[in-house]
């Protein structure tokens, strides 16, 4: 039914693309799933497991308890905000200068994106976004009516951004630089090296760097980053704003718990915004995970380590023409085989003929010039398949060679 409104949209909204995974399950609808051979999901970013028994039950009681149900302050809870400044500690590195203060929760890790870009940038001004990008990322910028700049990565460079193409980038009206690491949608994990190069030239220009860490946990190599050190030339919070959020690590996206940690003078400034997205984040989840954080470190452990296995059995089980570009956090970019045909079409006949639901690079981009090589990367989401539905996946993915009936690269 068509309703014709009375009144008019704003612009930012009208320009705005509409989310896109919806998309791809719409894709799946004409699929025909039987028990022998199932649809088979690897779109969305979700955790794979529910969280532990002891979250759970802690989320039930303060679900019931009635002290929960009042407004707390913009920032949240103390006692969570004390527990996030140690696990922070705990995964930079007990010398990152860290406190209480630095922290405000919000209500989940795209919240606290919008809260900074309207704290940042107003209308005509401009922030960067390496592309491929994250869609809420570009969603919110452009509902905003602000620019998103488009910093190209390659896939040659394992599609890591390059902070001397990003300073070509910055004029007068660029006030923010915008990372996500690992990255979504192509899970490249930026080096600790690299996302100091970006500080410095951050701080060089006088811009913030808005550095989306969402999936943090899921580096087990050692800490992120040095930025919370404090060196004689480096101090974080002049420069840095980092965003978090629990939905991955703690399996709560439906609870929706994010935080931003920004300087102690930039807060209040931010509060302005959150006071009039959120009032204040939830407070069930605020209440149960603060005396829970630090027994939950050998869960969140687990969970990254069962995702760093599914991503080498990912790869050790996908066919030979199909190639990972970069692989980390949930995700794996893949260059399907199909020669001349764009990633959109190959993901629309996967779900659609073979139950494999998955993400082309088109819904993380502005989209291609007609006279252009097709897109050809898909996303695939490792984080909540089990073993036995990424081998089924990529057995699918042999399958499609010889069902579509395209013309392949050679192995």
């Amino acid at each position: 039914m068509t309703t014709h409104f009375a009144f008019r949209l704003s612009n930012g909204i009208e320009n705005t693309k509409r989310p896109p995974i919806p998309q791809a399950y719409k894709w799946a609808e004409s699929y025909v799933a039987t028990p022998s051979r199932p649809l088979l999901d690897m779109s969305q970013g979700v955790p794979g497991v529910p969280p532990p028994k002891n979250v759970l039950d802690a989320l039930g009681a303060a679900a019931s308890d009635p002290t929960t149900c009042g407004y707390v302050p913009n920032a949240g809870e103390l006692p969570l905000r004390r527990a996030i400044m140690e696990e922070m500690k705990h995964q930079y590195g007990s010398e990152a200068d860290l406190t209480p203060e630095d922290i405000a929760v919000t209500a989940g890790c795209n919240l606290a994106f919008v809260a900074v870009a309207m704290t940042l940038a107003g209308p005509g001004d401009e922030m960067i976004l390496p592309i491929p990008w994250y869609f809420n990322h570009e969603m919110t910028l452009t509902s905003l009516s602000i620019t998103p700049v488009l910093l190209l990565t390659r896939p040659e460079d394992h599609f890591l951004p390059s902070p001397e193409r990003c300073e070509a980038l910055i004029t007068s009206k660029t006030k923010a630089i915008v990372l996500v690491t690992p990255n979504n949608p192509t899970g490249a994990i930026y080096p600790p090296s690299l996302v100091q190069q970006f500080a410095e030239l951050a701080q060089k220009h006088s811009l913030a760097l808005v550095l989306d860490e969402t999936y943090r946990n899921f580096i087990t190599t050692g800490a992120p980053h040095a930025l919370f050190t404090p060196t004689p030339s480096w101090s974080w919070r002049s420069t840095l704003i980092h965003l978090y959020s629990f939905s991955k690590a703690y399996c709560i996206p439906g609870h929706r718990l994010g935080l931003l940690c920004a300087a102690p003078t930039l807060i209040p400034h931010l509060n302005i915004a959150l006071d009039s997205l959120q009032i204040c984040a939830p407070r069930t989840p605020q209440r149960a995970l603060a005396p829970l954080l630090p027994t939950l470190r050998p869960f969140v452990r687990a969970s990254a380590d069962a995702v760093a296995h599914r991503h080498a059995l990912f790869r050790a089980e996908l066919p030979g023409r199909w190639a990972i570009g970069s692989q980390g956090g949930y995700y794996a970019f893949v260059r399907h085989p199909f020669v001349g045909v764009h990633a959109d079409k190959v993901c629309e006949r996967l779900a659609g003929e073979m139950g494999v639901v998955c993400l082309p690079s088109g819904f993380f981009g502005p989209g291609q010039r007609k006279d252009e090589e097709p897109e050809r990367w898909i996303r695939f989401s490792v984080a909540n398949v089990s073993d036995e539905k990424v081998k089924l996946v990529c057995g699918r993915l042999q399958e499609s060679e010889q069902v579509f009936g395209w013309e392949v690269d050679p192995l």
